[in-house]
């Protein structure tokens, strides 16, 4: 039984609106939650027993949120959940390594009559038309499958597809929310010049909001491609010198190589690999145009909206180099600086 955080009751609040998070706790999963709230709508988030004490979910409670005790994976729990607190629109947010167990979720979604929205664990490529290899080709099979349960069970979605998180994309780490660009040395995959697009966690989740109500984006698939955010590798590294002051080292990571990391088939970091050779060795998110009927790109739909630069990012991740130096120099600890970063899928 959904046990909310707070101790008002749920039918003296506000129904219009109301949005549930799923994965608040995770890093695209809590910039979506921050998003929902800074747009004044009644916020719910989901999270296990475990999850109720991490800092980001009582972060999200101080803010306003109501944490909501579930598991996506019980579906009687999930629509009495969604039922109880009238729930309008179902954000999921969940890892990539939970795919399947949205199945659940999705059936309670369907036979709960107030859901106005879906939008499911994209946030990512566009899985209907990449091809990694494996491991990550089997994490987009399984996304594939809950994309036609969706669309066969008649739930409104809409698939949010940013593309790449703005920071250093390491072939070998996921851990967006803990890293920074290296300070030794760049690694480059191919020959860096194949583009991908970057984009900002907090514009991840404030265009999220702006489409979860928008008559234009249901039922259709939401790309990001921001054109100020549009670099290849050798760009990317080229910024971060610029920022840091001095020349690094680039090592080349070959295709052959990058597919040996993959076929290791170490969780999570082949996966990573994988779908780090996807975007940046073949160029999956480059090598189709978007002209569907049902898909659309976020720049068209907001043009008065300016999405976060790279420039500034990298503005930020160098701050906060500074930051940690000093730290370690007060702290007699300055090694424990984490300079890796990650490409999202």
């Amino acid at each position: 039984m959904p046990v909310p955080a707070d101790t008002a009751p749920v039918a003296d609040k506000v129904c219009s609106g109301r949005v549930l998070v799923v994965g608040g706790a995770g890093f695209i999963g809590h910039f979506v939650a921050v998003a929902s709230l800074l747009a004044g709508r009644p916020t719910y988030v989901l999270a296990r027993s475990a999850s109720v004490t991490k800092a980001k979910v009582k972060a999200l409670q101080d803010n306003g949120a109501i944490i909501v005790q579930g598991d996506i994976n019980d579906k009687e729990c999930m629509e009495k959940t969604l039922k109880e607190l009238r729930i309008e629109t179902v954000i999921s947010a969940v890892g990539g390594e939970a795919v399947m167990d949205k199945i659940p979720l999705v059936q309670a979604i369907k036979a709960t009559s107030s859901i106005k929205r879906f939008m499911p664990s994209e946030f990512g490529h566009d899985v209907d038309r990449a091809e990694p290899v494996e491991p990550g080709k089997n994490m987009y099979i399984q996304k594939r499958k809950v994309r036609r349960l969706i669309e066969d069970s008649g739930v409104p979605y809409t698939y949010i597809l940013c593309n790449s998180i703005a920071s250093w994309p390491y072939c070998d780490n996921n851990h967006h929310s803990e890293v920074l660009p290296p300070t030794d040395k760049v690694h480059i995959y191919g020959d860096g010049s194949v583009k991908a697009y970057f984009v900002a966690g907090s514009d991840i989740g404030k265009f999220t909001i702006k489409a979860l109500d928008d008559p234009r984006t249901l039922n259709k698939s939401v790309h990001f491609r921001p054109q100020s955010n549009y670099f290849c590798l050798n760009e990317l590294a080229s910024l971060w010198e610029s920022k840091i002051g001095r020349v690094l080292p680039r090592v080349t990571v070959s295709e052959e190589h990058l597919l040996a990391l993959a076929a290791e088939n170490r969780i999570p970091e082949s996966v990573v690999a994988s779908f780090t050779h996807d975007i940046f060795i073949k160029g999956c998110q480059i090598n189709f145009r978007i002209e569907g009927p049902d898909e659309m790109e976020v720049g068209d739909l907001y043009p008065e909206e300016r999405f976060i630069t790279l420039n500034q990012c990298f503005d930020e991740f160098y701050a906060r180099l500074l930051k940690g130096k000093q730290v370690g120099v007060e702290g007699g600890e300055a090694d424990e600086v984490i300079i890796a970063a990650p490409v999202e899928a």
